[in-house]
């Protein structure tokens, strides 16, 4: 499905003097994040997923790094200088992001044992380190006189993933260790790279984001510097694997054209995201223009032409990103777990660019469908691929030899709380409904409220503020919602203000004031874009923010033959089945189908799948 959104137009109507990029003044930014650490999720749909993570997901993580793995044991080669490397080039990264998971675990889930756990990790890591500060246990453990000699080889790559978990482990526990071993490492790439200094492009993006983060804590602002030369790099004839025999794909790595001039996704999926991510985290420091118009271009092409109605993107196999515009086919989709989560980062960065709800729309897409998939729901198996249709030969490992999406969920998920709110100078922003209790500064002011709801299985939500509040509430109207009512204190609001797909609702807020938004969420009948060849003659089912599936086991019988019709009837049942779930049973003369949202497929007996049905007017 290709999502049909206007035009974006991001900070139209601001003067910036002309200028193409600042250093001085506030971000870009127009919303501030909220931590997750300042929200405690508290509903029936996150919390058994939080839950499980903590118990189950990191266990998994640490007995395959520590126990069926080399993974931990490369550090331990490294800091002796002696052993062989085992598993892939980059399989460092993995241990840093579970770290991460760990960390963000930590911050509202204070476990001593837990802690332990990743101090005796971080005692390995700051072990491997060599005295010049580099750190990367592949060349430690296979030659470092080579090292720096392949762009493709993600030595970057790893080193933004450490200093992502070495910043999230600080701010956790406060100890630094980490974050220590992270600085020697990113002053090191800064002695060796850089103006006047050697070229170069990193084939993973990854580090460009990183820095902006390690930036933000010390504010030291040689790294925001480093980040902007680095993606400055791109597409200038710089990038090379250094082997004559081995070519430097530039499309593939994002280096055909400098990142200011970028129109189409291409490339590889994931690092794509990411090199979205880092382009807006930059131009919202340095006030880049030309970085945020390519990012709207770049956004317009990835949602309205490469998109799967899962949220997910990517759609070939051969270089696990882009083919050509409206290229979705369904039993062959790659959507990468790690692609479904780099567009909630992306989307997330949009949002607070501009205030539209639009990019929260997507991220919402993104995280419900693609990314959720991409875990059980007992949280100890992972998808790496998320195809829309299988033949039942399709499932969900304990591990892979490349674990980027088991440790990418892993850090994912206990860091939800990030997108449901946000502030600014005016309002407090609501995301994502997600019962919690909140508590956070809004400029000078605390926020303390709390949201109830059983969200996605049904739209209405309850804000409760529990202080005084001096700003608006902006409650973001999904785009799937097409009728809904709004209350304050039981009184219905006739004709709320709303803005760029949010209400807006205005006045001096007082502790017990209750807001009630009610959103009509009746199953719907979806269309693919025309020009998707794959979907033509086809429909999808959605309800709320979820996309949903029929299984082979409850369709057993004729399950090739399975349709919908203009005649279909729909009827939806609350469920104990797969943790709980809202089902749908779509009806008419001849034929009833069953259909359970697409995150949980492959939880029950091995079968085939769809997402997308022969219709019939």
């Amino acid at each position: 499905m290709i999502m049909k959104y206007s035009m974006l137009m991001i900070l139209s109507g601001l003067l910036f003097c002309g200028c193409q990029h600042s250093d001085t003044g506030k971000s870009f930014y127009r919303i501030d994040a909220v931590d997750f650490s300042h929200v405690k999720i508290t509903d029936n749909f996150w919390s058994p997923r939080l839950k499980a993570h903590a118990a189950t997901t990191l266990a998994v993580c640490i007995d395959q790094i520590e126990n069926r793995t080399g993974r931990i044991r490369n550090f331990e080669n490294a800091a002796k200088g002696a052993g062989k490397h085992s598993g892939i080039f980059f399989d460092d990264s993995d241990v840093y992001k579970a770290l991460e998971g760990i960390a963000y675990t930590l911050k509202n889930n204070p476990d001593p044992e837990l802690e332990k756990k990743a101090d005796e990790w971080i005692d390995k890591f700051a072990a491997a380190q060599q005295p010049d500060g580099y750190i990367n246990t592949f060349y430690t453990l296979t030659g470092l006189d080579k090292r720096w000699s392949n762009m493709e080889m993600h030595e970057m790559y790893c080193a933004g993933h450490m200093i992502e978990g070495a910043i999230a482990y600080y701010q956790a526990t406060g100890k630094r260790k980490l974050l220590d071993v992270s600085i020697r490492m990113a002053n090191h790439m800064m002695e060796v790279f850089g103006p006047e200094k050697r070229h170069w492009v990193p084939g993973h993006e990854e580090i460009e984001l990183a820095l902006v983060k390690l930036y933000d804590i010390t504010r030291d602002k040689r790294y925001l510097d480093f980040a902007y030369w680095l993606l400055e790099e791109r597409g200038h004839g710089h990038g090379s694997t250094g082997n004559e025999k081995v070519r430097w794909n530039r499309d593939i790595v994002q280096d055909s054209q400098p990142v200011r001039q970028l129109t189409d996704i291409v490339g590889h999926a994931v690092r794509c995201t990411y090199l979205f991510c880092g382009m807006a985290d930059v131009a919202a420091l340095k006030k880049d223009t030309g970085y945020v118009d390519a990012l709207d271009r770049l956004w317009d092409d990835v949602v309205l032409r490469n998109m799967y109605i899962t949220g997910g993107i990517g759609s070939s196999r051969h270089n696990e990103g882009f083919t050509r515009d409206y290229d979705l086919p369904s039993y062959d989709a790659y959507c990468e777990t790690c692609a479904s989560v780099g567009m909630v980062f992306w989307n997330w960065r949009m949002n607070r660019f501009t205030g539209d709800s639009k990019y929260a729309d997507v991220l919402e897409r993104s995280m419900y469908n693609g990314a959720l998939a991409g875990i059980s729901l007992q949280g100890d198996r992972f998808f790496y691929v998320n195809p829309l249709a299988s033949k039942g030969h399709h499932h969900r490992q304990e591990w892979y030899g490349c674990a980027c999406c088991p440790s990418q969920v892993s850090r994912f998920l206990p860091s939800v709380g990030n997108y449901i709110y946000g502030t600014s100078t005016d309002a407090v922003w609501v995301n994502l409904y997600i019962g919690n209790t909140a508590d956070f500064t809004a400029g000078r002011e605390r926020v303390r409220l709390e949201q109830q709801t059983n969200y996605p299985w049904e739209g209405l939500v309850t804000l409760t503020l529990q202080a005084p509040l001096n700003k608006e509430l902006r409650l973001r109207i999904p785009d799937w919602c097409k009728s809904y009512t709004l209350s304050i204190n039981d009184e219905k609001q006739a004709s709320p203000i709303q803005e760029k797909g949010y209400a807006v609702l205005k006045q001096q807020w007082k502790a017990g004031d209750r807001i009630q938004l009610a959103l009509d969420m009746p199953v719907e009948l979806v269309a693919a874009d025309a020009r998707v060849t794959e979907n033509v003659g086809k429909r999808a089912i959605q309800r709320g923010p979820l996309v949903y599936c029929a299984e082979e086991i409850d369709n057993p019988s004729d399950f090739g033959g399975l349709r919908l019709s203009s005649k279909t009837q729909f009827h939806t049942d609350f469920v104990a089945k797969l943790n709980g779930i809202v089902q749908i049973n779509a009806a008419d003369s001849s034929q009833n189908t069953l259909f359970i949202p697409y995150y949980s497929w492959d939880n029950r007996d091995a079968g085939e799948m769809k997402v997308w049905l022969d219709y019939k007017e």
